[in-house]
């Protein structure tokens, strides 16, 4: 194999590598998108769309970040691993705080036609912090072009295998019972 053709074939993998890893827990909340919006017409097509329209806006956000801390000392990047606890930990916070009102709105999304692509886009993203605590200095390590190379990768082939890897809906047989 040429050392050109060895060079691709290690960024990909590499790709696939780390956003296999960061993505698990996107493949059981897909799961639930998908199951919430079975039967309804086009709700796989949201539930793809809010994804695609999340890890986007998460590449996006790593990016920034990373060309930001290009900016900061060496030994300051470490750090940046502590933007999604601080997140999180805002988050439980508020929901915390929160406990007595219930869950009202989000409901309310979710009972006609399944779930809307800004719902699957504001869950994605929303749990989307480690992507971006992996993704920052990943990205400040591998310059430019390996930056380029991985959200080709990852937005074009990887996002699809991911909605693609969630269990299928189930579907309504001739019964009217669900079976999946």
């Amino acid at each position: 194999m040429c050392a050109r053709c060895s060079a691709i074939l290690a960024t990909v993998v590499r790709t696939a590598g780390l956003f296999a890893v960061t993505n698990l827990d996107d493949i059981v909340i897909l799961s639930l998108f998908f199951a919430q919006g079975s039967g309804e017409h086009g709700s796989a097509r949201r539930v793809v769309a809010g994804q695609y329209l999340a890890f986007a806006v998460i590449l996006a956000v790593a990016i920034g970040i990373a060309f930001g801390a290009s900016f900061l000392p060496k030994e300051a990047i470490r750090y940046l691993g502590l933007i999604p606890i601080t997140i999180g930990l805002r988050d439980a916070w508020k929901l915390w705080k929160n406990r007595q009102r219930g869950d009202g709105g989000a409901q309310a999304e979710t009972t006609q036609g399944g779930p809307t692509v800004r719902k699957v886009a504001a869950t994605t993203f929303g749990n989307g912090g480690d992507n971006i605590g992996v993704y920052v200095p990943v990205f400040d390590t591998v310059g430019t072009r390996g930056t380029i190379s991985f959200a080709q990768r990852g937005d074009l082939i990887l996002t699809p295998a991911s909605c693609a890897a969630s269990p299928p809906p189930a579907t309504a047989s001739t019964t009217g019972s669900t079976t999946t």
